[in-house]
Protein backbone atom coordinates (compact mmCIF):
# COMPACT_ATOMS: atom_id res chain seq x y z
CA UNK A 1 0.00 0.00 0.00
CA UNK A 2 1.05 3.28 -1.05
CA UNK A 3 -0.33 6.44 1.14
CA UNK A 4 -0.14 9.59 -1.20
CA UNK A 5 -0.77 13.21 0.73
CA UNK A 6 -2.35 16.31 -0.91
CA UNK A 7 -2.24 19.30 0.77
CA UNK A 8 -6.02 21.04 1.66
CA UNK A 9 -4.95 23.49 -0.64
CA UNK A 10 -7.15 26.65 0.97
CA UNK A 11 -4.77 29.17 -1.05
CA UNK A 12 -6.37 28.20 -3.96
CA UNK A 13 -9.50 29.99 -3.09
CA UNK A 14 -7.70 33.08 -3.68
CA UNK A 15 -5.26 32.77 -6.61
CA UNK A 16 -8.11 31.01 -8.87
CA UNK A 17 -10.96 32.32 -7.67
CA UNK A 18 -11.90 34.40 -10.06
CA UNK A 19 -10.94 32.69 -13.02
CA UNK A 20 -13.54 29.85 -11.50
CA UNK A 21 -15.91 32.05 -11.38
CA UNK A 22 -15.93 33.60 -14.81
CA UNK A 23 -16.16 30.03 -15.99
CA UNK A 24 -19.03 28.70 -13.51
CA UNK A 25 -21.46 31.79 -13.31
CA UNK A 26 -23.46 30.27 -16.84
CA UNK A 27 -27.30 31.32 -16.96
CA UNK A 28 -29.16 29.42 -19.06
CA UNK A 29 -32.39 31.45 -20.12
CA UNK A 30 -35.91 30.67 -18.48
CA UNK A 31 -38.56 28.36 -19.34
CA UNK A 32 -41.88 28.90 -19.52
CA UNK A 33 -44.11 26.78 -16.56
CA UNK A 34 -47.92 25.40 -17.73
CA UNK A 35 -48.16 26.30 -13.99
CA UNK A 36 -48.72 29.78 -12.17
CA UNK A 37 -45.62 30.62 -9.95
CA UNK A 38 -45.66 30.19 -6.05
CA UNK A 39 -47.82 32.95 -4.21
CA UNK A 40 -47.25 33.91 -0.97
CA UNK A 41 -49.36 33.02 1.45
CA UNK A 42 -51.29 35.18 2.80
CA UNK A 43 -50.06 37.58 5.39
CA UNK A 44 -50.25 37.00 9.28
CA UNK A 45 -48.63 37.74 11.85
CA UNK A 46 -46.41 34.33 11.49
CA UNK A 47 -45.42 35.26 7.77
CA UNK A 48 -42.36 37.63 7.85
CA UNK A 49 -42.15 40.89 5.21
CA UNK A 50 -39.26 39.02 4.09
CA UNK A 51 -41.02 35.80 3.16
CA UNK A 52 -41.90 37.85 -0.26
CA UNK A 53 -37.93 37.92 -0.97
CA UNK A 54 -37.98 34.05 -1.99
CA UNK A 55 -38.56 34.61 -5.65
CA UNK A 56 -38.98 31.67 -8.04
CA UNK A 57 -36.78 33.73 -10.78
CA UNK A 58 -34.14 33.53 -8.64
CA UNK A 59 -34.30 30.29 -7.87
CA UNK A 60 -34.30 28.98 -11.24
CA UNK A 61 -31.31 31.44 -11.92
CA UNK A 62 -29.03 30.15 -9.35
CA UNK A 63 -30.00 26.42 -10.28
CA UNK A 64 -29.12 27.00 -13.97
CA UNK A 65 -25.81 28.35 -12.66
CA UNK A 66 -24.77 25.61 -10.30
CA UNK A 67 -25.96 23.01 -12.12
CA UNK A 68 -25.00 23.91 -15.97
CA UNK A 69 -22.44 22.23 -18.09
CA UNK A 70 -19.68 24.32 -17.03
CA UNK A 71 -19.62 23.13 -13.24
CA UNK A 72 -18.65 19.78 -14.50
CA UNK A 73 -20.97 17.68 -12.21
CA UNK A 74 -19.16 19.31 -8.81
CA UNK A 75 -17.61 15.97 -8.04
CA UNK A 76 -15.84 15.99 -4.22
CA UNK A 77 -12.11 15.94 -4.56
CA UNK A 78 -11.91 17.88 -8.05
CA UNK A 79 -11.52 21.47 -9.20
CA UNK A 80 -15.49 21.40 -10.44
CA UNK A 81 -16.17 20.80 -6.66
CA UNK A 82 -13.96 24.36 -5.57
CA UNK A 83 -15.31 25.96 -8.96
CA UNK A 84 -18.92 25.28 -7.28
CA UNK A 85 -18.03 26.10 -3.97
CA UNK A 86 -16.38 29.34 -4.30
CA UNK A 87 -19.11 30.22 -6.59
CA UNK A 88 -21.85 29.57 -3.43
CA UNK A 89 -19.09 31.67 -1.50
CA UNK A 90 -19.48 34.04 -3.45
CA UNK A 91 -23.19 34.15 -3.36
CA UNK A 92 -23.18 34.28 0.20
CA UNK A 93 -20.91 37.77 0.48
CA UNK A 94 -22.99 39.23 -1.69
CA UNK A 95 -26.00 38.22 0.12
CA UNK A 96 -24.36 39.87 3.34
CA UNK A 97 -23.80 35.97 4.95
CA UNK A 98 -21.07 36.65 7.18
CA UNK A 99 -18.14 34.07 6.50
CA UNK A 100 -17.56 31.92 9.80
CA UNK A 101 -14.89 29.40 8.45
CA UNK A 102 -11.17 28.62 8.58
CA UNK A 103 -8.94 31.58 8.53
CA UNK A 104 -12.19 34.26 8.08
CA UNK A 105 -13.37 32.46 5.47
CA UNK A 106 -16.07 30.49 4.00
CA UNK A 107 -14.63 27.41 3.53
CA UNK A 108 -13.96 24.55 6.47
CA UNK A 109 -11.56 22.43 4.50
CA UNK A 110 -10.98 18.68 5.41
CA UNK A 111 -9.28 15.87 3.22
CA UNK A 112 -11.10 13.01 2.11
CA UNK A 113 -9.32 9.48 2.59
CA UNK A 114 -9.40 7.38 -0.38
CA UNK A 115 -9.13 4.05 -0.79
CA UNK A 116 -8.72 2.35 -4.33
CA UNK A 117 -7.38 -0.79 -6.57
CA UNK A 118 -4.15 0.24 -7.48
CA UNK A 119 -3.79 -0.01 -11.54
CA UNK A 120 -0.04 -0.21 -10.61
CA UNK A 121 0.70 -3.05 -8.15
CA UNK A 122 -2.50 -5.00 -9.01
CA UNK A 123 -1.91 -7.59 -11.83
CA UNK A 124 -3.52 -10.69 -13.06
CA UNK A 125 -2.40 -13.48 -15.64
CA UNK A 126 -4.59 -16.09 -17.28
CA UNK A 127 -2.93 -19.36 -18.41
CA UNK A 128 0.17 -17.03 -18.45
CA UNK A 129 -1.66 -13.93 -20.38
CA UNK A 130 -1.79 -10.95 -19.30
CA UNK A 131 -4.75 -9.64 -17.73
CA UNK A 132 -5.18 -5.67 -16.82
CA UNK A 133 -7.66 -4.54 -14.13
CA UNK A 134 -10.62 -2.25 -15.03
CA UNK A 135 -10.10 -3.32 -18.78
CA UNK A 136 -10.13 -7.31 -18.86
CA UNK A 137 -11.38 -7.87 -14.77
CA UNK A 138 -13.49 -5.58 -12.46
CA UNK A 139 -12.60 -6.60 -8.95
CA UNK A 140 -15.91 -6.80 -6.68
CA UNK A 141 -13.93 -6.35 -2.87
CA UNK A 142 -12.59 -3.54 -1.02
CA UNK A 143 -9.71 -5.44 0.16
CA UNK A 144 -6.40 -6.62 -1.02
CA UNK A 145 -6.35 -10.00 -2.51
CA UNK A 146 -4.65 -13.05 -4.20
CA UNK A 147 -6.07 -15.35 -6.19
CA UNK A 148 -4.16 -18.23 -7.75
CA UNK A 149 -4.99 -21.62 -8.31
CA UNK A 150 -6.19 -23.75 -11.61
CA UNK A 151 -10.08 -22.06 -12.57
CA UNK A 152 -12.72 -24.84 -11.75
CA UNK A 153 -15.49 -24.25 -14.07
CA UNK A 154 -19.53 -24.35 -12.95
CA UNK A 155 -21.43 -25.15 -15.68
CA UNK A 156 -24.31 -24.34 -13.58
CA UNK A 157 -23.89 -21.89 -11.32
CA UNK A 158 -27.49 -22.94 -9.59
CA UNK A 159 -26.46 -26.46 -8.17
CA UNK A 160 -25.15 -26.63 -4.82
CA UNK A 161 -24.17 -29.83 -5.11
CA UNK A 162 -20.41 -29.15 -6.30
CA UNK A 163 -17.59 -29.03 -3.98
CA UNK A 164 -16.13 -25.71 -4.30
CA UNK A 165 -14.67 -25.43 -0.69
CA UNK A 166 -11.31 -23.92 -1.41
CA UNK A 167 -11.18 -23.62 -4.95
CA UNK A 168 -10.88 -20.67 -7.46
CA UNK A 169 -14.33 -21.15 -9.34
CA UNK A 170 -15.41 -19.77 -12.47
CA UNK A 171 -19.07 -19.13 -13.91
CA UNK A 172 -21.99 -17.82 -15.59
CA UNK A 173 -23.76 -14.70 -13.76
CA UNK A 174 -26.91 -15.39 -12.97
CA UNK A 175 -29.77 -12.85 -13.67
CA UNK A 176 -30.45 -11.48 -10.09
CA UNK A 177 -33.98 -11.36 -8.29
CA UNK A 178 -35.93 -8.05 -9.86
CA UNK A 179 -36.87 -7.31 -6.39
CA UNK A 180 -32.55 -6.89 -5.39
CA UNK A 181 -32.85 -4.88 -8.42
CA UNK A 182 -32.62 -0.70 -6.70
CA UNK A 183 -34.94 1.45 -8.87
CA UNK A 184 -33.12 4.61 -9.00
CA UNK A 185 -29.31 5.23 -9.27
CA UNK A 186 -27.13 4.57 -12.93
CA UNK A 187 -28.37 2.79 -15.84
CA UNK A 188 -30.44 -0.19 -15.55
CA UNK A 189 -27.58 -2.43 -16.68
CA UNK A 190 -25.37 -1.49 -14.31
CA UNK A 191 -28.08 -1.65 -11.48
CA UNK A 192 -28.81 -5.54 -12.85
CA UNK A 193 -25.09 -6.01 -12.99
CA UNK A 194 -24.84 -4.80 -9.21
CA UNK A 195 -27.20 -6.84 -8.11
CA UNK A 196 -26.09 -10.13 -9.71
CA UNK A 197 -22.48 -9.64 -8.69
CA UNK A 198 -23.92 -9.09 -4.86
CA UNK A 199 -25.92 -12.54 -4.66
CA UNK A 200 -23.46 -14.30 -6.33
CA UNK A 201 -20.58 -13.56 -4.62
CA UNK A 202 -23.02 -14.38 -1.26
CA UNK A 203 -23.55 -17.86 -2.74
CA UNK A 204 -19.91 -18.87 -3.73
CA UNK A 205 -18.73 -16.94 0.11
CA UNK A 206 -20.91 -19.36 1.78
CA UNK A 207 -20.19 -22.46 -0.20
CA UNK A 208 -16.44 -21.56 0.42
CA UNK A 209 -14.88 -20.88 -2.78
CA UNK A 210 -11.48 -19.67 -2.00
CA UNK A 211 -11.64 -17.21 -5.95
CA UNK A 212 -14.56 -16.32 -7.99
CA UNK A 213 -14.47 -15.02 -11.55
CA UNK A 214 -17.89 -13.74 -12.71
CA UNK A 215 -18.39 -14.19 -16.62
CA UNK A 216 -20.44 -11.40 -17.56
CA UNK A 217 -23.99 -12.21 -19.47
CA UNK A 218 -25.09 -9.65 -22.40
CA UNK A 219 -26.21 -7.13 -19.89
CA UNK A 220 -23.17 -7.28 -17.87
CA UNK A 221 -21.50 -6.91 -20.94
CA UNK A 222 -23.24 -3.39 -21.36
CA UNK A 223 -22.28 -2.67 -17.55
CA UNK A 224 -18.76 -3.54 -17.77
CA UNK A 225 -16.90 -0.15 -18.58
CA UNK A 226 -19.64 1.35 -16.62
CA UNK A 227 -19.13 -0.82 -13.70
CA UNK A 228 -15.43 -0.47 -13.81
CA UNK A 229 -15.75 3.51 -13.86
CA UNK A 230 -17.78 3.44 -10.67
CA UNK A 231 -15.77 0.76 -8.90
CA UNK A 232 -11.90 2.76 -9.68
CA UNK A 233 -12.95 5.07 -7.42
CA UNK A 234 -12.90 3.35 -4.44
CA UNK A 235 -13.98 4.12 -1.08
CA UNK A 236 -13.89 7.51 1.07
CA UNK A 237 -13.47 7.95 4.51
CA UNK A 238 -12.82 11.86 5.98
CA UNK A 239 -9.63 12.81 8.15
CA UNK A 240 -10.17 13.55 12.15
CA UNK A 241 -8.53 16.36 12.47
CA UNK A 242 -8.25 18.34 16.33
CA UNK A 243 -11.44 19.52 17.31
CA UNK A 244 -12.39 23.05 17.18
CA UNK A 245 -14.00 23.81 20.65
CA UNK A 246 -13.88 21.80 23.76
CA UNK A 247 -16.09 18.83 25.76
CA UNK A 248 -18.25 18.00 21.96
CA UNK A 249 -19.57 14.95 22.10
CA UNK A 250 -17.61 12.01 20.13
CA UNK A 251 -19.96 9.84 18.39
CA UNK A 252 -19.53 11.72 15.26
CA UNK A 253 -15.87 10.40 15.60
CA UNK A 254 -16.53 6.60 15.53
CA UNK A 255 -14.84 4.85 13.07
CA UNK A 256 -16.20 3.30 10.57
CA UNK A 257 -16.63 -0.51 10.38
CA UNK A 258 -14.36 -1.81 8.38
CA UNK A 259 -15.55 -4.21 5.89
CA UNK A 260 -15.25 -8.29 5.35
CA UNK A 261 -13.12 -9.38 2.77
CA UNK A 262 -14.96 -12.38 1.89
CA UNK A 263 -14.19 -14.40 -1.22
CA UNK A 264 -12.33 -12.38 -3.69
CA UNK A 265 -14.14 -12.14 -6.40
CA UNK A 266 -13.79 -10.63 -9.74
CA UNK A 267 -15.92 -9.68 -13.10
CA UNK A 268 -15.04 -10.60 -16.40
CA UNK A 269 -16.46 -9.85 -19.92
CA UNK A 270 -18.65 -12.76 -21.47
CA UNK A 271 -15.97 -13.12 -24.25
CA UNK A 272 -13.82 -14.69 -21.64
CA UNK A 273 -15.65 -17.99 -20.76
CA UNK A 274 -14.12 -20.27 -23.26
CA UNK A 275 -10.47 -19.85 -22.20
CA UNK A 276 -11.96 -20.71 -18.36
CA UNK A 277 -13.73 -23.46 -19.32
CA UNK A 278 -9.85 -24.93 -20.30
CA UNK A 279 -9.05 -24.69 -15.95
CA UNK A 280 -6.54 -22.68 -17.22
CA UNK A 281 -4.20 -21.39 -14.56
CA UNK A 282 -5.22 -18.20 -12.59
CA UNK A 283 -3.22 -15.58 -10.88
CA UNK A 284 -5.00 -12.25 -9.50
CA UNK A 285 -3.30 -9.81 -7.15
CA UNK A 286 -5.14 -7.09 -5.94
CA UNK A 287 -3.53 -3.92 -4.03
CA UNK A 288 -4.70 -1.18 -2.68
CA UNK A 289 -3.62 2.67 -2.26
CA UNK A 290 -4.60 5.52 -0.04
CA UNK A 291 -4.05 8.69 -0.81
CA UNK A 292 -6.24 12.25 0.29
CA UNK A 293 -8.13 14.68 -1.38
CA UNK A 294 -9.11 18.21 0.22
CA UNK A 295 -12.70 19.06 -0.28
CA UNK A 296 -13.95 22.08 2.01
CA UNK A 297 -17.34 22.71 3.39
CA UNK A 298 -19.19 26.27 2.89
CA UNK A 299 -20.08 27.94 6.18
CA UNK A 300 -21.66 31.82 6.66
CA UNK A 301 -24.21 32.80 9.17
CA UNK A 302 -26.39 36.12 9.35
CA UNK A 303 -26.07 37.05 13.35
CA UNK A 304 -29.31 37.37 15.12
CA UNK A 305 -30.91 40.16 17.07
CA UNK A 306 -31.70 38.82 20.17
CA UNK A 307 -28.47 39.72 22.93
CA UNK A 308 -29.08 36.35 24.58
CA UNK A 309 -30.53 34.21 21.74
CA UNK A 310 -28.63 35.53 19.34
CA UNK A 311 -25.95 33.09 20.45
CA UNK A 312 -27.57 30.18 19.38
CA UNK A 313 -27.99 28.78 15.63
CA UNK A 314 -30.63 27.34 13.43
CA UNK A 315 -28.20 25.56 10.81
CA UNK A 316 -29.46 25.55 7.52
CA UNK A 317 -27.58 22.42 5.64
CA UNK A 318 -27.31 21.48 2.14
CA UNK A 319 -24.51 19.79 -0.19
CA UNK A 320 -22.55 21.79 -3.15
CA UNK A 321 -21.09 18.61 -4.32
CA UNK A 322 -22.43 15.54 -6.82
CA UNK A 323 -21.17 12.71 -9.15
CA UNK A 324 -19.03 14.51 -11.63
CA UNK A 325 -18.51 13.55 -15.49
CA UNK A 326 -19.10 9.58 -15.31
CA UNK A 327 -19.96 6.96 -18.12
CA UNK A 328 -22.19 8.33 -20.68
CA UNK A 329 -25.82 7.74 -20.45
CA UNK A 330 -27.71 8.54 -23.83
CA UNK A 331 -24.56 10.57 -25.19
CA UNK A 332 -24.46 12.07 -21.83
CA UNK A 333 -21.19 12.17 -19.50
CA UNK A 334 -22.23 14.97 -16.89
CA UNK A 335 -23.77 14.33 -13.91
CA UNK A 336 -25.10 17.84 -13.31
CA UNK A 337 -26.90 17.03 -9.83
CA UNK A 338 -29.67 19.50 -10.63
CA UNK A 339 -31.99 18.03 -7.94
CA UNK A 340 -29.51 16.20 -6.49
CA UNK A 341 -28.29 18.72 -4.58
CA UNK A 342 -28.49 22.06 -6.49
CA UNK A 343 -32.54 22.22 -5.40
CA UNK A 344 -31.01 22.44 -1.76
CA UNK A 345 -28.20 24.54 -2.52
CA UNK A 346 -30.38 27.45 -4.05
CA UNK A 347 -32.92 26.90 -1.61
CA UNK A 348 -30.20 28.17 1.29
CA UNK A 349 -29.57 31.38 -1.16
CA UNK A 350 -33.15 32.23 -1.05
CA UNK A 351 -33.64 31.71 2.67
CA UNK A 352 -30.24 33.76 3.28
CA UNK A 353 -31.76 36.69 1.31
CA UNK A 354 -34.64 37.15 3.36
CA UNK A 355 -33.00 36.16 7.02
CA UNK A 356 -30.53 39.19 5.58
CA UNK A 357 -33.51 41.85 5.03
CA UNK A 358 -35.31 40.76 7.91
CA UNK A 359 -33.34 39.33 10.45
CA UNK A 360 -34.35 36.63 12.88
CA UNK A 361 -33.76 36.82 16.89
CA UNK A 362 -31.33 33.71 16.71
CA UNK A 363 -28.32 33.56 14.56
CA UNK A 364 -28.86 31.34 11.07
CA UNK A 365 -26.06 29.15 10.01
CA UNK A 366 -25.58 27.97 6.33
CA UNK A 367 -23.47 25.07 6.07
CA UNK A 368 -22.95 23.65 2.48
CA UNK A 369 -21.51 20.19 3.39
CA UNK A 370 -18.55 18.87 0.82
CA UNK A 371 -18.24 15.11 -0.14
CA UNK A 372 -22.15 13.92 0.70
CA UNK A 373 -22.13 12.03 -2.51
CA UNK A 374 -18.92 10.02 -1.03
CA UNK A 375 -20.42 9.45 2.47
CA UNK A 376 -22.02 12.26 4.38
CA UNK A 377 -18.49 13.25 4.64
CA UNK A 378 -18.54 17.37 5.27
CA UNK A 379 -21.59 16.75 7.57
CA UNK A 380 -19.77 14.21 9.37
CA UNK A 381 -16.78 15.90 9.72
CA UNK A 382 -18.56 19.36 10.32
CA UNK A 383 -20.75 17.95 13.34
CA UNK A 384 -17.57 16.63 14.64
CA UNK A 385 -15.83 20.18 14.62
CA UNK A 386 -18.52 22.15 13.90
CA UNK A 387 -17.84 26.34 13.58
CA UNK A 388 -20.17 26.92 16.48
CA UNK A 389 -20.21 25.15 19.68
CA UNK A 390 -22.38 22.03 19.07
CA UNK A 391 -24.97 22.69 21.94
CA UNK A 392 -25.44 26.26 20.80
CA UNK A 393 -27.41 24.48 17.40
CA UNK A 394 -30.75 24.66 18.41
CA UNK A 395 -32.03 22.54 15.13
CA UNK A 396 -30.71 21.40 11.74
CA UNK A 397 -33.41 22.15 8.62
CA UNK A 398 -31.78 19.94 5.55
CA UNK A 399 -32.77 20.52 2.27
CA UNK A 400 -32.42 17.46 0.25
CA UNK A 401 -34.17 17.08 -3.95
CA UNK A 402 -36.70 19.48 -3.34
CA UNK A 403 -37.83 19.69 -6.96
CA UNK A 404 -39.36 17.12 -8.76
CA UNK A 405 -42.25 14.44 -8.44
CA UNK A 406 -45.84 15.17 -7.81
CA UNK A 407 -46.23 19.08 -7.59
CA UNK A 408 -48.29 18.95 -4.22
CA UNK A 409 -46.83 15.76 -2.64
CA UNK A 410 -43.66 16.37 -0.39
CA UNK A 411 -41.90 14.55 2.12
CA UNK A 412 -40.36 15.45 5.92
CA UNK A 413 -37.96 13.19 7.24
CA UNK A 414 -37.78 12.72 11.04
CA UNK A 415 -41.43 13.38 11.44
CA UNK A 416 -42.26 9.79 12.74
CA UNK A 417 -40.51 7.19 15.23
CA UNK A 418 -37.81 5.89 15.41
CA UNK A 419 -36.70 9.01 13.18
CA UNK A 420 -38.43 11.98 15.02
CA UNK A 421 -36.10 14.05 17.64
CA UNK A 422 -37.70 16.67 18.17
CA UNK A 423 -42.19 17.08 18.23
CA UNK A 424 -42.17 20.25 19.02
CA UNK A 425 -39.40 21.36 15.54
CA UNK A 426 -42.34 18.60 13.60
CA UNK A 427 -44.71 21.05 15.07
CA UNK A 428 -42.95 24.53 13.60
CA UNK A 429 -42.72 22.60 10.46
CA UNK A 430 -45.96 21.44 9.70
CA UNK A 431 -47.42 24.78 10.77
CA UNK A 432 -45.14 26.42 8.26
CA UNK A 433 -46.73 23.79 5.47
CA UNK A 434 -50.10 24.92 6.29
CA UNK A 435 -49.26 28.60 5.79
CA UNK A 436 -46.77 27.86 2.63
CA UNK A 437 -46.63 24.93 0.42
CA UNK A 438 -49.23 23.10 2.09
CA UNK A 439 -48.17 19.75 0.73
CA UNK A 440 -49.49 16.37 1.23
CA UNK A 441 -46.63 14.90 3.25
CA UNK A 442 -45.72 11.08 2.12
CA UNK A 443 -44.52 9.74 5.02
CA UNK A 444 -43.84 6.19 3.80
CA UNK A 445 -39.83 7.84 2.58
CA UNK A 446 -39.43 8.18 6.61
CA UNK A 447 -40.69 4.83 7.56
CA UNK A 448 -37.80 2.44 9.13
CA UNK A 449 -39.21 -0.49 6.45
CA UNK A 450 -38.94 1.57 3.57
CA UNK A 451 -36.16 -0.38 0.96
CA UNK A 452 -34.02 2.74 -0.07
CA UNK A 453 -33.67 3.89 3.48
CA UNK A 454 -33.97 7.65 2.69
CA UNK A 455 -33.17 9.07 6.05
CA UNK A 456 -30.13 7.89 6.57
CA UNK A 457 -28.70 9.26 2.97
CA UNK A 458 -28.41 12.89 3.82
CA UNK A 459 -26.35 15.70 5.89
CA UNK A 460 -29.29 15.59 8.70
CA UNK A 461 -28.34 12.50 9.91
CA UNK A 462 -24.91 13.08 11.42
CA UNK A 463 -26.50 15.94 13.97
CA UNK A 464 -29.66 13.71 14.58
CA UNK A 465 -26.99 11.23 16.08
CA UNK A 466 -25.54 13.65 18.22
CA UNK A 467 -29.37 14.35 19.63
CA UNK A 468 -29.42 17.84 17.74
CA UNK A 469 -33.09 18.23 16.87
CA UNK A 470 -33.29 17.49 12.90
CA UNK A 471 -35.33 17.19 10.17
CA UNK A 472 -35.22 17.18 6.00
CA UNK A 473 -37.30 18.80 3.23
CA UNK A 474 -37.17 16.39 0.20
CA UNK A 475 -39.39 15.52 -2.88
CA UNK A 476 -37.91 12.33 -3.02
CA UNK A 477 -36.49 10.12 -5.57
CA UNK A 478 -36.60 9.66 -9.08
CA UNK A 479 -36.11 7.98 -12.38
CA UNK A 480 -33.00 10.30 -13.04
CA UNK A 481 -31.45 10.19 -9.43
CA UNK A 482 -27.93 10.26 -9.79
CA UNK A 483 -27.48 9.83 -13.89
CA UNK A 484 -26.96 12.88 -16.62
CA UNK A 485 -30.70 13.50 -17.07
CA UNK A 486 -30.78 15.13 -13.52
CA UNK A 487 -31.01 18.74 -15.18
CA UNK A 488 -31.67 22.32 -14.51
CA UNK A 489 -34.85 21.72 -17.27
CA UNK A 490 -36.34 18.80 -15.30
CA UNK A 491 -36.66 20.55 -12.04
CA UNK A 492 -40.31 21.96 -11.51
CA UNK A 493 -39.88 25.75 -10.26
CA UNK A 494 -43.01 26.56 -8.53
CA UNK A 495 -42.89 23.73 -6.47
CA UNK A 496 -39.24 24.15 -5.37
CA UNK A 497 -39.72 27.76 -4.70
CA UNK A 498 -42.77 26.63 -2.30
CA UNK A 499 -40.61 23.91 -0.86
CA UNK A 500 -37.83 26.92 -0.29
CA UNK A 501 -40.82 29.17 1.50
CA UNK A 502 -41.82 25.98 3.95
CA UNK A 503 -38.06 25.73 4.61
CA UNK A 504 -37.10 28.90 5.25
CA UNK A 505 -40.47 29.77 7.15
CA UNK A 506 -39.59 26.64 9.45
CA UNK A 507 -36.61 27.99 10.06
CA UNK A 508 -37.98 31.76 11.33
CA UNK A 509 -40.11 29.94 13.75
CA UNK A 510 -37.00 28.07 15.20
CA UNK A 511 -35.18 30.97 15.08
CA UNK A 512 -37.49 33.64 17.25
CA UNK A 513 -39.63 30.85 19.43
CA UNK A 514 -38.75 31.42 23.19
CA UNK A 515 -37.79 28.45 23.50
CA UNK A 516 -35.27 26.50 21.66
CA UNK A 517 -37.08 23.00 20.48
CA UNK A 518 -36.73 20.14 22.40
CA UNK A 519 -35.20 16.41 22.34
CA UNK A 520 -38.07 13.85 22.56
CA UNK A 521 -37.06 11.37 25.12
CA UNK A 522 -35.96 8.31 24.79
CA UNK A 523 -34.67 9.10 20.81
CA UNK A 524 -32.91 6.29 19.49
CA UNK A 525 -32.49 5.44 15.61
CA UNK A 526 -32.65 2.14 14.37
CA UNK A 527 -29.71 2.05 12.72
Amino acid sequence: MRIHSISRLPAMCGTVAATLLATSAVVAPLNAQTRPAARPPARSGEVPAAYALIREADIKRDLYAMAGDAMRGREAGTPDEMRASIWVAEQLRSIGVKPVGDDGSYFQWFNMVRTRVSTVSSTGTLAGQPLEVWKDFVPLGASSADVSGPVVWIANPADSSVDVSGKVVATAMLAPNPASIRTTTNSPEVRYTQAAVQAMQARFARRGAAGLVLVADATGDQAFDALAILRARGTYDVDRAARRFEAQPTRAEMPVPARQAGTPAVLVRGDMAARLQQAPMLQVHIRLERFETPSTNIVGVIPGTDPVLGKEYVLFSSHQDHDGVRYVINGDSVWAGADDNGTGSVALLASARAFAKQRAKRSILFVYHGAEERGLLGSRYHAAHPVVPLASIVAVLNGEMMGRNNPDSASLLGIQPPHRNSTELVSMALRANDLTGKFRLDSIWDRPTHPEGWYFRSDHVPYARLNVPSVMYTTNLHEDYHTPRDKPERIDYPKLTRMTQWMYLTGWFVANAPKRPGIDPGFKLER
